[in-house]
């Protein structure tokens, strides 16, 4: 089969080649022959060998999430039917013509999705899904502030939360941004071009209460400024580090507001963490999916044989949304 190579770890050699096909399904498993597959950027950073995948997951091999139709279930029955279009998430390889997955972690495909809408929905809406709602526990009349709000996840997080009344901020380095989220419902928009200064306007916004989660994919310098503007009780859930790994911060804060800072991680969790966070996200939003409530925004789509250039796009941070290959 083919699928998207690392031939080293320089974030540039990057190809579609020929490897072998993936094993047989055991039981619990099917093969899927996959449509298409949404990057991320940990496809960019398992590129520059900063993020390798779990034990028994090929290094070279990227894709944590795709879409496609199973074309084989492994023996002992299964819920399952061959030509059934599903989507997952998965710890890797999923940039390939062909995927064997343990089947817990299906999803059907709505009818209204083509694959590569498809594709953009796994990562991005459990992710965001599992961080604000299962983990900080989200609820009606409470008020999130969303970091990279352009991003799969930040737009994941907006929509669903919009969905269930929520008050969004939002924040982006580009005005460009900021007013195409307004279409997705953001309620304030704030620009970060000139750096993290936000807490200020977002005590104004909420009437200096501040707060009560805040969803970080950036991390770094933004950090003393989510504590500032925290409410009392606060939760702030770092899900992403692209503004760096080290922050300075002032710990008694957290003492005073009483403030929860919770870092979560997706890939490497066990088979039926994944299975329970996926089973989560498709019971209570799925249907919004479905009838068009919520959807996957998608902002180019690629043909496999053009991976490197789509890996450039993603880093080039132009991308609204998600970037997609074809295969």
């Amino acid at each position: 089969m083919r699928a998207v190579y690392f031939s080293d770890f320089d974030g540039e050699s990057i190809e579609l080649t020929d490897v072998p096909d993936p094993r047989k399904p055991d039981p619990s498993e099917v093969t899927v022959r996959v449509k298409a597959a949404g990057l991320n950027r940990a496809d960019l950073l398992q590129a520059r060998g900063a993020y390798p995948p779990p034990p028994g997951y090929s290094p070279n091999i990227p894709g944590m999430e795709f879409a496609g139709e199973i074309v084989e279930i492994g023996e002992g029955g299964s819920e399952w039917t061959t030509g059934t279009r599903v989507m997952a998430i998965t710890a890797g390889e999923a940039q390939a013509e062909f995927v064997t997955i343990d089947e817990r972690l299906l999803m059907r495909v709505p009818g209204n999705l083509s694959f590569a809408e498809a594709a953009a929905i796994p990562e991005a809406f459990i992710t965001a899904h599992d961080a604000v709602f299962s983990q900080a526990e989200l609820i009606r009349d409470e008020t999130l502030l969303i970091h990279a709000v352009g991003s799969g996840v930040g737009l994941s997080a907006l929509q669903m939360a919009k969905a269930r009344g929520i008050t969004v901020i939002g924040t982006s380095r580009t005005e460009d941004k900021l007013a195409r989220c307004r279409e997705f419902g953001l309620d304030h928009g704030l620009l970060t071009a000139d750096g993290p200064n936000f807490a200020g306007k977002v005590k104004q916004l909420t009437g200096g209460g501040g707060v009560d989660i805040v969803l970080d994919l950036v991390g770094g310098d933004y950090f003393p400024e989510n504590l500032q503007c925290l409410a009392q009780r606060g939760r702030i859930m770092l899900v992403g580090l692209t503004g760096g790994r080290e922050s300075n911060i002032d710990l008694g804060m957290t003492l005073r507001k009483r403030a929860r800072i919770i870092g979560t991680v997706l890939r490497p969790r066990s088979i039926e963490e994944k299975s329970a966070v996926t089973r989560a996200f498709a019971d209570q939003f799925l249907g919004l999916v479905e009838n068009g409530e919520i959807k996957p925004v998608v902002d180019r789509v690629f043909g496999a044989a053009e991976a490197r250039d789509a890996y450039k796009y993603l880093a080039s941070n132009e991308s609204f949304g998600k970037v997609v290959l074809e295969f």
